[in-house]
């Protein structure tokens, strides 16, 4: 009942904040969300339309956005320039400015939510701003030796941690990559004897930059980012120091941990948008979860960008999972509000799957893949499995490698640019299945975001291997929405019933050509499949996977 009285306590305090702030002046709000991805940084200005008449929760007003490259240095290493992450930060919002102080009358900008690439690492110097090192990305796998070393070495299975952390020990999370940096980088060591060393994820180097850097910027990160560390005690939400020991990672160089949903800092002098709060902060795939407004327990979506990654939305209870899934935390919203889990199925290649077929120039364009998969009506059982660097969930096989099975003489280029598509929703099709055994949740529903989405051909055959409905929403920045969902409800622009409310309103229209002359909320693809079809190829799959295994070691 306390905790209750305290979220209502707080609730109340952000609305008259947000009242003097915005409400009470004739401008239009909007929330700005920076996301902060692999291949590209983005601001987008949202307005809230949470009346009935609007297709969205959410307008777009203005946007800008800068693609950002990863190198490649050697085998298995993938980098990525941190001082040019900061660079297209902030001139994504100057351009927002710009675009914004444009628009026909007076706008005013509620607060500012970050979202980002999870698990990707920088290490810095506080007193010089300047990185000790690339940024260790999310994909790289240059951390296999560290990994083998820590579990096979030392006589463990790599579920060792799970009850503490929710993760098995592998390359993709940050603590090995900190391991790495450590050991690998000189300069990251004396900086750390003399107290002038930050590690992080992207958020915190993000964080720290807006707030000010070396003239007072805060070293911080949110709940759902530090899940993905290794090194944070998924119950009670803090660094945990055995956690710390095992990696030998000193825990003072670790930023604080906070909330997805109160007031960080404010944007630093001389800088776009400067004083305006930054009240969000949530990891890129619990933003999509928040963003498709997947807020009760049993919610579930799918995020189709380099990689894959469904969420299950579990409530206010950590699920361990059983069958190779990731217990991470969903979202908070506020320091007294109680935290939400979810259970995850991370897939390392599917985007990145289509521009590996421009790579090899079998397509010029991302385009022609759609048109080519459509012009067949199957793979004629080819199937391509994507372990370029492994295979995650629900695998965890660090030592897999990608193959391509079941050539014959009359396979063409069209069989190869479907099957990769598959390849995408077999997998989803798998982590699925492992959500259903862990959670016992039957999906009703699937929804879906990331570029992949805006492919027809691919969502249909999604919906034929689930067997499940699969809904796209209108607009697609469920990413950076999900940030200013953080963001809103730390200025007190909306509350969660509110956005419950529009919600299961749109999707009561989902099926409907138009909602008040405007486009549909939702697409929704229906599976065409029957049962004994859909086991049958998911076998085909299976076999090709296993023929993945162990090609590494």
């Amino acid at each position: 009942r306390s905790v209750t009285v305290n979220m209502q306590a707080d609730q109340a305090q952000r609305r008259i904040e947000q009242v003097g702030r915005c409400l009470n002046a004739a401008q239009r709000t909007v929330l700005i969300g920076i996301d902060q991805g692999t291949s590209s940084t983005r601001a987008i200005a949202f307005a809230p339309t949470l009346g009935p008449a609007s297709s969205s929760a959410f307008e777009v007003v203005a946007s800008h956005q800068v693609e950002i490259a990863t190198t490649e240095p050697h085998k298995d290493w993938v980098d990525q320039d941190p001082v040019l992450i900061a660079e297209t930060m902030w001139q994504c919002l100057e351009q927002v400015q710009k675009k914004l102080a444009a628009l026909p009358g007076p706008t005013c900008v509620a607060g500012i939510g970050v979202t980002n690439q999870r698990e990707t690492t920088i290490a810095w110097d506080k007193t010089t701003g300047k990185p000790f090192a690339n940024a260790i990305v999310w994909l790289d796998n240059r951390t296999a030796e560290i990994v083998k070393r820590l579990t096979v070495g030392r006589g463990l299975k790599a579920d060792v941690l799970r009850d503490k952390c929710g993760l098995p020990i592998s390359t993709y999370f940050s603590a090995s990559k900190i391991v790495w940096l450590l050991e690998n980088v000189p300069e990251v060591r004396t900086a750390i004897a003399e107290g002038r060393c930050l590690v992080g994820t992207v958020d915190c180097w993000m964080l720290w930059n807006l707030t000010g850097g070396v003239h007072g910027g805060v070293h911080v990160t949110d709940v759902t980012n530090a899940s993905r560390t290794m090194l944070m005690n998924i119950k009670t939400r803090q660094w945990d120091e055995s956690l710390c020991e095992f990696f030998s990672i000193p825990s003072s160089i670790l930023p604080t941990i906070k909330s997805c949903a109160e007031t960080y800092g404010t944007i630093a002098a001389g800088r776009p948008f400067a004083g305006t709060p930054i009240c969000g902060c949530i990891g890129d795939q619990q933003a999509a979860l928040v963003g498709q407004l997947c807020l009760r327990s049993g919610d579930i979506k799918n995020t189709y960008g380099t990689g894959c990654f469904m969420l299950l939305n579990t409530g206010t209870d950590v699920v361990h999972s059983k069958h190779g899934l990731l217990s991470t935390v969903a979202y908070q919203f506020g320091p007294n509000f109680p935290a939400v889990y979810a259970l995850e199925g991370s897939v390392g290649m599917a985007g990145k799957s289509i521009r590996w077929l421009r790579q090899m120039g079998i397509v010029g364009r991302a385009r022609e893949v759609d048109d080519l998969a459509a012009s067949v009506p199957d793979t004629g059982r080819l199937y391509f499995v994507p372990a370029f660097s492994g295979l995650f969930a629900p695998y965890w096989c660090d030592t897999a490698r990608g193959v391509i099975v079941g050539i014959s003489q009359s396979t063409k280029k069209a069989h190869l640019c479907r099957a990769v598509l598959e390849a995408t929703c077999f997998q989803s099709r798998e982590v699925m299945d492992a959500m259903l055994q862990d959670s016992g949740v039957a999906v009703r529903m699937l929804k879906v975001d990331g570029g992949m989405s805006f492919s027809n051909i691919m969502m249909h055959i999604q919906a034929d291997v689930l067997g499940t409905p699969v809904a796209r929403p209108a607009i697609l920045e469920t990413t950076a929405i999900g940030s200013c969902v953080c963001a809103g409800l730390a200025a007190g622009v909306f509350t969660v019933p509110q956005l419950l409310a529009k919600h299961d309103a749109l999707l009561k229209y989902a099926a409907s050509t138009t909602v008040d002359g405007g486009r549909p909320p939702f697409r929704v693809f229906e599976p065409s499949t029957t049962p004994e079809e859909r086991a049958e190829r998911l076998a085909w799959w299976k076999k090709a996977v296993r023929r993945t295994m162990n090609w590494a070691e």
